[in-house]
């Protein structure tokens, strides 16, 4: 639990959790258009969890490049 817990207070993580809320907030308010939110959201969330899949793959792997 508490290792769940460490890497969900990860750097990027958090970052993640930031702009999901901005953005979301901002949609709400009508500041960005759905389609803009849509592009915004699905890149970061591509980037979070691509970046979460080549670190599961490295541990795995035992060296940097994931084999």
């Amino acid at each position: 639990m508490k290792q769940k817990l460490a890497k969900l207070v990860d750097v990027k993580s958090l970052v993640t959790l930031a702009l999901t809320g901005v953005f979301c907030t901002l949609a709400w308010r009508g500041t960005v258009s759905a389609a803009q939110f849509v592009t915004i959201f699905t890149t970061v969330i591509a980037f979070y969890f691509g970046t979460q899949h080549t670190k599961s793959q490295r541990g795995e792997g035992g060296d940097e490049k994931g084999h």
